[in-house]
């Protein structure tokens, strides 16, 4: 029997578990996949299982601080800074693969700027898949700092100006739905896209604001079954 993981915390909301054994299940592969919660207390531990499964897949939040135990990155995972996949020793990254399938069937016309919402691992995907598929971005965090905006700074104009609105923050995930990123909602209408990598709950406080407002939305389950599916590939090669 293989076995298969995923470390992060915290870790109860993760859907990959479930899909990942009930495809071993479907399609009668001898595998197993669990969870591994590590805080960060404790993060030395992760080089045990990195080094004792078949496959890893790593989330928030050691996305970055994975990096130093692998012994090398893919090119993609070296461009982006952060590694959601683990195989041999090697560090990928197949959230971008998740986002962009996911987001481009949604584009239209005039989607030619974005918002990022957060500065972690998952952002650092979803803005080198916006560069690929030639949209410009902006960050956007709690702090501003060079060439990140903070959410003060997200004005009316700022705010049209920037049509797809990416929540790469934790924030609204469960347990915490009541919580949402501090945006301008008021200026969100049916220019909008909003997209949100968090995936459990199915619609967060924030794809509902923009709901509400005539926004198109998408929340992260076509993105979380689309970079699974990438890393199965690489476990698999």
């Amino acid at each position: 029997m293989r076995h298969y993981g995923i470390i992060g915390y915290p870790l109860h909301h993760s859907f990959s578990a479930r899909y990942f054994n009930e495809k071993f299940e479907r399609e009668h592969i001898d595998a197993e996949y669990s969870l591994y919660s590590i805080d960060e207390h404790n993060a030395d531990q992760m080089r045990k299982y990195i080094d004792n499964l078949d496959g890893v897949n790593i989330t928030f939040p050691y996305k970055r601080k994975v990096i130093p135990l692998l012994d090398r990155l893919d090119e993609t995972a070296t461009e982006i800074g952060a590694v959601n996949v683990v195989h041999n020793g090697i560090g990928y990254n197949t959230d971008c693969i998740g986002f962009m399938n996911s987001l481009q069937p949604l584009l239209r016309r005039d989607d030619q700027r974005a918002l990022v919402l957060g500065t972690g691992g998952a952002a650092r995907a979803v803005c080198y898949g916006l560069k690929k598929m030639g949209i410009s971005h902006t960050l956007v965090s709690r702090i501003s700092q060079n060439n990140i905006l903070c959410y003060a700074d997200l004005t009316r104009e700022v705010m049209n100006g920037h049509t797809i609105i990416v929540n790469c923050t934790p924030l609204g995930m469960l347990p915490d739905v009541d919580s949402c990123p501090p945006i301008p909602y008021e200026y969100i209408s049916a220019r909008h896209l909003l997209f949100d990598c968090v995936y459990n709950p199915a619609e967060t406080l924030f794809l509902y604001k923009g709901k509400a407002k005539g926004a198109a939305t998408r929340n992260g389950m076509e993105m979380l079954i689309g970079q699974a599916e990438a890393a199965w590939k690489i476990w698999n090669s």
